[in-house]
C-alpha cells in the first residue's frame, strides 16, 4: 500500500506548543500521535523549515521544535533539484502567487512541487491553506508543466480518516 506523501511547514510543527491557541494545539497533538507517529502518512520535513526554526530566539522552544522529527518519525526531504525549487519559489514571488516577502512558504510550495509532495501541512491560513492560494498554485504549476495535484491543507483535513 502506497502511504500519501505530507510535507510539515513550520506553524503545523510550532502548534504542538502553542498553548495560547488551544484548539489548534489539540488537533496539531492529535494529528501526530494519532496520524504521523504511527506512520499512516509518509511524513517529511525540509531544510527550509530549519531555517525557520533556527530563527526562533527562544532557544528553549528552537530546541523542542527541532526534537518533533526525532520524536514522530519526520524524514528530511531530500531535495533532488535545488535550483528547481529556487526558480519555482521565484516564480511564485514573481507572479503574485505568494506575497514578494514571503520567500520561505514559497520555497516550502516548490520543494513540494518539484518532490511531489502530495499534502502540505500548514496551519498559516493567509498565505498557505486556503482555496485561493492553493489555485493560484496549481494554475501556474499547469502553465509550467508540473502537474502533479499538491493539496495545501490544515492538520485538520488530514485527520479522522
Amino acid at each position: 500500500m502506497i502511504r500519501p506523501t505530507v510535507y510539515l511547514d513550520t506553524s503545523a510543527i510550532n502548534f504542538l506548543f502553542a498553548d495560547d491557541a488551544p484548539e489548534k494545539k489539540e488537533i496539531t497533538v492529535d494529528f501526530f500521535e494519532n496520524y504521523i507517529k504511527p506512520g499512516i502518512y509518509e511524513t517529511y520535513w525540509s531544510d527550509f523549515v530549519i531555517d525557520e526554526i533556527n530563527q526562533t530566539g527562544d532557544e528553549e522552544k528552537r530546541l523542542r521544535l527541532l526534537n518533533v522529527p526525532g520524536d514522530y518519525y519526520i524524514d528530511r526531504l531530500e531535495i533532488s533539484q535545488p535550483e528547481e525549487v529556487d526558480k519555482l519559489a521565484e516564480l511564485y514571488l514573481l507572479n503574485g502567487v505568494m506575497p514578494p516577502k514571503k520567500i520561505y512558504d514559497a520555497l516550502h510550495v516548490a520543494c513540494c512541487v518539484i518532490e511531489k509532495i502530495d499534502y502540505l501541512v500548514s496551519w498559516n491560513y493567509k498565505h498557505l491553506a486556503n482555496v485561493n492560494r492553493e489555485r493560484k498554485v496549481l494554475a501556474l504549476n499547469y502553465q509550467l508543466g508540473y502537474l502533479h495535484p499538491l493539496r495545501i491543507i490544515t492538520p485538520t483535513e488530514l485527520i479522522y480518516i
